[in-house]
């Protein structure tokens, strides 16, 4: 199945003690390059969380956001801290001596003050909430697929129309080639012509001589031989579905462009040049879409 590499996918799961959602945005890249941004406290969670994406996205860049709710205290402990607590009460105190001041420093000044009672992150089971958040991520990669694989057939049947359009292209040049060097000699005839004013006969054999020489050196059969083997590969690996295949298409498309060039520059003639322009301009639409594939 071909996939684009974007994407967006979006998973929700709830154990009752906590909801977590998770979301997926993939962009074009060469390589697997896979971002996780999420709590500290949940870190130990994040290379799970990256093996369940690398298990659906082979190539392009992943942005996973992870955002964990708790419904319940189990995951946070309030905690007192003595030291902080120890240095209200000191300070206090030579605070009252020093000016004379009233009042009594108890529990409910001191408990208070800043940083003397924290809530602190605590989370008791790390197995049990790393599942949690596992399931939002499959579910995220689940639907993240989804949308993937659908763009993936849109791109894939754009290919495949630009590639029989460009064995149309093929089977035109094909049939005017051979016309090229008919053409040439002709043109060489009437020149030699035109330059003696008919009063040099012709020789023939020098002529044919000289067409034979641009014939071989204008023939472009292999080129479009082969041209026309990449336009049905591209179809084979477009149908076959196996696997990830956008180097492979990275590949061809530049095999592509080589026989491409070739051909335009041996074929001597504006009628082939002018088609071998349309064929240039197919393959780099064919090129920008293959950029997508994973």
């Amino acid at each position: 199945m071909i996939k684009s590499m974007t994407g967006f996918g979006r998973g929700e799961y709830s154990d009752g003690k906590r909801n977590v959602t998770a979301e997926i945005r993939t962009v074009n890249h060469r390589y697997s390059d896979i971002n996780v941004k999420m709590p500290k406290r949940y870190s130990f969670a994040e290379e799970g969380i990256k093996n369940i994406v690398r298990n659906k996205i082979r190539r392009g860049k992943a942005e996973v956001s992870i955002i964990v709710e708790n419904l319940t205290e189990e995951d946070l402990t309030v905690k007192l801290n003595e030291l902080v607590a120890k240095q209200y009460i000191d300070n206090l105190k030579e605070l009252k001596t020093l000016y004379g001041l009233d009042g009594e420093i108890d529990i409910r000044l001191v408990s208070s003050m800043p940083d003397v009672m924290k809530a602190v992150p605590d989370v008791e089971n790390e197995d049990e909430v790393a599942e949690v958040i596992g399931k939002a991520v499959m579910a995220a990669t689940d639907n993240l697929d989804k949308m993937r694989a659908a763009e993936g057939a849109k791109l894939a049947d754009d290919l495949l129309m630009r590639g029989e359009l460009i064995r149309g292209i093929v089977k035109k040049i094909e049939t005017r080639a051979p016309m090229v060097v008919k053409d040439y000699t002709e043109k060489l005839y009437n020149r030699i012509r035109e330059l003696t004013d008919g009063a040099v006969e012709v020789p023939d054999d020098r002529i044919l001589m000289e067409a034979a020489v641009f014939a071989d050196k204008s023939n472009i059969t292999e080129e479009l031989v082969r041209l026309d083997s990449h336009m049905m590969q591209l179809g084979n690996i477009l149908s076959s579905g196996d696997g990830p295949v956008g180097k492979k298409l990275d590949f061809l498309v530049q095999e592509m462009n080589r026989e491409a060039n070739t051909i335009g520059a041996k074929s001597n003639d504006l009628k082939i040049t002018s088609l071998m322009l349309e064929t240039k301009s197919e393959i780099e639409k064919i090129r920008e879409q293959v950029q997508n594939i994973e």
